[in-house]
């Protein structure tokens, strides 16, 4: 699966990068200095320092409650960091908010879709918000019934399967054409076929040249990334290539070194 992905994903020549501003296109996608977020004494995110280049697939690995989540929310302006700095392609997250909006689209673990509303319904919601023409929106209402057909266009979010819902709600993150794009645990209680299409849909955002920051608790999706970033009890633990990691650490597989970090060995 990983060289079908590959293959589907490499393209000559240099990615187009149409929304980002002139001066900035040296800048990293995403940049994170001595990120800090606490809640009273509990370090969720202690001083994390990471940096991923534009047109990258970066997964982020980590056990449950490790600062996933809570990093995520603080690169896309959700939460307040304690201390520290999130920049997007170069501007500060907290000074810069709503311009950053604009280049950013966030697919959320849990809050993805409004459960009562058709999946078209969630479309024209999110749409307006992006601010969307109504023209616009008809066409991309159109757009995802040819995707995920229009049987299951006006059937509530809540009561579509779950790699449809997953399709629309990457749908609607997407309606603004962001240039980066975080993905918190998008294949979670996804059916394995499933989740290959959904990665080769991610392999196509970066064929398009957008950035891509994936957190998973899918180990063997790992592999489809570029690079990985583990974070444990909110520091990391290790960034770069998996074979880089395997060499390192004297592993063959990640399973062995989540073993290490924690007694439960998941992510």
């Amino acid at each position: 699966m990983k060289n079908l992905l590959r293959k589907n994903s490499e393209q000559p020549g240099r990615f187009a990068f149409s929304g980002i501003s002139p001066g900035r296109e040296n800048q990293p996608a995403i940049e994170v200095k001595n990120l800090t977020r606490y809640y009273g004494s509990f370090a969720a995110v202690n001083q994390i320092n990471f940096a991923i280049n534009r047109a990258e697939i970066v997964a982020f690995l980590g056990p449950n409650g490790a600062g996933k989540t809570t990093t995520i929310k603080m690169l896309t302006g959700l939460l307040r960091p304690t201390s520290g700095q999130a920049l997007i392609l170069g501007y500060d997250v907290l000074k810069n908010l709503n311009l950053i909006k604009n280049l950013i689209g966030y697919m959320s673990q849990r809050f993805s879709l409004y459960p009562l509303l058709t999946a078209a319904e969630n479309i024209e919601f999110f749409g307006g918000i992006v601010g969307l023409h109504p023209r616009e929106i008809r066409a991309k209402i159109k757009e995802l019934a040819a995707i995920i057909s229009p049987h299951f266009l006006h059937q509530k979010a809540q009561d579509l399967p779950s790699g449809i819902r997953q399709e629309v709600a990457l749908f609607a993150s997407l309606l603004h054409d962001p240039e980066i794009i975080f993905l918190d645990e998008p294949t979670s209680g996804v059916a394995p076929e499933r989740r290959r299409e959904f990665w080769m849909k991610i392999y196509e955002l970066k064929r398009r040249g957008k950035t891509l920051l994936v957190s998973t608790h899918n180990l063997d999706e790992a592999e489809y990334a570029d690079r990985v970033i583990i974070i444990h009890e909110g520091q990391i633990r290790f960034q770069g290539e998996l074979a880089i990691l395997f060499c390192q650490e004297g592993v063959n597989t990640l399973e062995e070194f989540f073993r290490r970090l924690s007694p439960y060995g998941t992510a």
